[in-house]
């Protein structure tokens, strides 16, 4: 597996040299700067690739290209998007870029409550407390209905959690569910965000599937026509949240869509926190079934806690069997090459990382600082190293 590194670009703290120094030697990246569904002009890429490039890295993985909203709600505007984003798709093939990380989750993208939950090994790590998030949901954000969302247990509990909350406590669980994480469809206000989800009121997953699939028949046949590898990432977490709609929470939810485009173009993010996050998904089923679709792999782990919370634990710990995990990873990579697909490595990453050490006191990104991070890299590398000796012996 090819060993990589989120980067956010020129304004991420943790830089490209920093990135070399971890042992990476590709990149994932994309522009950042350009989030309002406008063509990435070849110009723009060739200049992100040459900068990475000179820094000593491959730009390997674009991730990702948004996904308007209008595209998942099929609505006015949604031609002109698909035509962007297809324009895009070209302009990266032409540069060389071939995998694509996408998702196709409405509003808001991976969301968790807590940004600096205290770990047991005694670093800071992220978490999503299910009492947190109906809290601000039914209390804070006052969502028409949103008690529907929610079982009797669930509402008593936040009801409690809600007036031991101070005004700064509030403002700290807003920032952290809706001010928008790295990556993400983008930062929201109480209003902005409201706004956002009225718009799918009385959308269902149905819906919302059937707008992927029309999706997916104008992408996938370009993709096909480019060389491009997509790899669709799941929902994090694997539930709704805002009573909005999920289509990427579970195998079934992928064995959907690849029945309806059978290429192997239409592929694969495998997150294993974010499938991990449901203790529905077994993960090792889910590689055994979708190996061949794997574009791109993101390893992290998350320990779930009754409930139906769960934490970002160490990469080699928590609830996900990470060391059968890589062993399937390179048993596939291994049959790709024997069974002569050009390409038979794929790119991983160690996503998120606990903050560690001073990290704790700079300004970062969350989940992506530097330290925790390296950590998690070199457990990851060790763990890859031993199989793929073991293999090629």
């Amino acid at each position: 597996m090819y060993q990589s590194w989120r980067w956010y670009g020129p304004s991420d703290p943790v830089t490209l040299d920093y990135a070399r120094q971890s042992g990476a030697t590709d990149i994932v990246t994309a522009l950042h700067e350009c989030y309002d569904g406008q063509v990435w002009t070849l110009e723009d890429i060739y200049a992100r690739q040459k900068e990475i490039q000179q820094a000593g890295l491959v730009w390997s993985v674009v991730e990702s290209i948004p996904v308007p909203t209008e595209i998942k709600l099929f609505g006015a505007g949604a031609t002109a998007h698909v035509a962007a984003f297809k324009s895009t798709m070209k302009n990266l093939a032409e540069a060389g870029l071939e995998v694509i990380c996408y998702n196709f989750m409405p509003v808001v993208d991976w969301t968790r409550t807590d940004l600096r939950f205290s770990a047991p090994n005694g670093g800071l790590a992220l978490r999503f407390d299910p009492i947190d998030f109906a809290t601000y949901d039914m209390f804070i954000l006052n969502r028409p209905n949103a008690d529907s969302s929610y079982s009797t247990d669930v509402i008593s509990l936040a009801e409690v959690r809600f007036k031991e909350l101070n005004v700064q406590d509030i403002k700290v669980l807003e920032q952290n569910i809706i001010a928008g994480l790295p990556g993400s469809e983008g930062s929201h206000t109480r209003e902005g965000i409201s706004k956002c989800i009225a718009k799918f009121y009385g959308f269902s997953n149905t819906d919302l599937r059937r707008n992927l699939i029309s999706f997916l028949g104008e992408i996938i046949p370009l993709a096909d026509e480019l060389g491009l590898r997509m790899g669709l990432h799941p929902d994090d977490p694997p539930f709704s949240l805002f009573g909005l709609p999920r289509v990427l929470s579970t195998a079934k939810d992928y064995r959907t869509i690849f029945e309806a485009f059978p290429s192997l173009a239409n592929g694969i993010t495998f997150c294993t926190g974010s499938l991990g996050a449901s203790e529905d998904n077994d993960l090792l089923s889910i590689i055994k079934e979708f190996s061949p679709r794997i574009q791109f792999a993101h390893l992290r782990n998350v320990q779930r806690e009754k409930g139906g919370g769960f934490y970002e634990a160490d990469h080699l710990e928590g609830s996900t069997n990470m060391i059968e995990i890589v062993k399937l990873l390179i048993e596939e990579e291994s049959r790709r090459r024997d069974e002569g697909r050009i390409d038979w490595q794929f790119p991983m990453r160690p996503d998120h990382g606990h903050l560690l050490l001073d990290d704790i006191l700079k300004e970062t990104n969350a989940g992506y600082s530097a330290i925790g991070r390296l950590k998690g890299l070199a457990e990851l590398r060790g763990v890859i190293k031993t199989f793929e000796h073991v293999f090629e012996a």
